[in-house]
């Protein structure tokens, strides 16, 4: 068993300077002592400054073992004497090894200059020109799929024993028959909320019976389809999403295309048919229900009959105020298929990108259905429909 002797430092005064002897082990198990000795040699050198000339000179001629470690202190002692404006000198076999010299080439054990960041403009505009960048890939991409929906359209009519209505139903069933009863009680509750405040306020003009012209207007053009596209996008689209992006993580879009297939066509074609078809009919569904809340609560807060509000209903709508709102639906419903296709398709290999993917999915389409529904407000009151 070898015996590692302890390491050591003494410090000798000579007529051209100061001597530091250094022996023993100074090696990584010696790490706590090497701290120890090279802080008191420090100190006593910048206390014996004044008293010698400004030289230091390190003996490495003692030393028995030594390692990384032991260099890394070495260069504790040269950046001392260095900051003190000392010549820094090494004697002994030591003083000329490959080890020694790599870590004491390596400069001062200084931290790095922190590098001053980019300002606050530079970073916002860099976000936006990123953000910029990605919107144009994602209309890109969308513009792709839109591209092939339709052309797969197009060539299943030529050869129409291609074309197979079964997944479409399914996915009818899935994404339409499976979403009436939350839609019916969302539209139903948030009607009646609708009728509540509007009667509230109305109250105070003696006006309560104009609320069936606010309920029926606002409930047919524009709440009744929003509110069903948003349950559609947070409930259907994500759906989407998740299945294609599960396909893509096991590599069964691969596969499609190797055989030979279109991926957008069997994958996102008959969901992206079944979208156009369920939400106009949700939408319908979604009126009926929110204007029943409406009567209800119109009756019980308000004291009008059934009667009377069926009666005003039918002078406040007209089939424009019908129609304006099912014309949007067909869109939206092609804009949340779009996007929840696209970001499945950007679905990496990991359970993270997936829910990543399909959260980005609902936000993104949350988003481009109001934004819609604003502009299509916009190009109704511009041609006064």
């Amino acid at each position: 068993m070898t015996v590692v002797s302890k390491p050591d430092l003494k410090l000798d005064m000579a007529p051209d300077g100061l001597v530091l002897r250094l022996s023993g082990a100074w090696i990584t198990s010696a790490a706590v002592q090497l701290g120890a000795l090279t802080r008191d040699s420090i100190a006593k050198m910048n206390g014996t400054q004044a008293q010698t000339e400004r030289n230091l000179i390190v003996d490495l001629s003692g030393v028995e073992q030594f390692d990384t470690s032991g260099a890394l202190h070495v260069a504790k002692l040269r950046d001392a004497a260095k900051n003190a404006d000392w010549h820094f000198e090494m004697q002994g076999d030591l003083a000329t090894s490959g080890l020694l010299g790599r870590v004491l080439g390596s400069g001062p054990f200084v931290a790095p200059p922190v590098e001053p960041g980019p300002g606050m403009v530079v970073r916002a505009l860099e976000g936006l020109g990123r953000s910029m960048h990605l919107i144009g890939k994602d209309f890109a991409m969308a513009m792709d799929i839109l591209g092939s929906v339709v052309r797969g359209s197009q060539m299943r009519a030529n050869r129409k024993s291609s074309f197979s209505l079964i997944p479409v139903i399914a996915h009818i069933d899935r994404m339409g028959v499976g979403a009436v009863p939350i839609v019916l009680l969302m539209s139903f509750i948030i009607g009646a909320i609708i009728a509540q405040q509007g009667a509230f306020q109305l109250r105070f003009f003696g006006a309560e019976i104009y609320v069936v012209d606010l309920v029926g207007i606002l409930v047919l053009r524009e709440i009744g389809v929003l509110i069903t596209a948003i349950m559609v996008a947070g409930r259907s689209g994500s759906a989407i999403t998740a299945e294609i992006g599960s396909m893509k993580m096991r590599e069964e879009v691969d596969a499609l295309t190797v055989m030979g297939l279109n991926p957008v066509s069997v994958l996102v074609f008959p969901r992206l048919v079944a979208l156009v078809i369920s939400l106009p009919l949700l939408s319908i569904i979604a009126n009926f229900a929110a204007l029943a809340g409406a009567a209800l609560v119109a009756s019980v807060y308000s004291g009008i009959s059934f009667e009377a509000f069926v009666s005003r209903l039918r002078e406040a709508v007209d089939l424009s105020s019908v129609f304006s709102g099912l014309i949007k639906a067909p869109f939206m419903a092609m804009i949340i298929g779009i996007i929840a296709a696209i970001e499945g398709l950007k679905v990496q290999g990991s359970a993270e990108s997936l829910g990543l993917c399909v959260t980005r999915s609902v936000v993104k389409s949350i988003f481009v259905v109001i934004v819609i529904d604003g502009l299509f407000a916009i190009f109704y009151a511009a041609i006064d429909f």
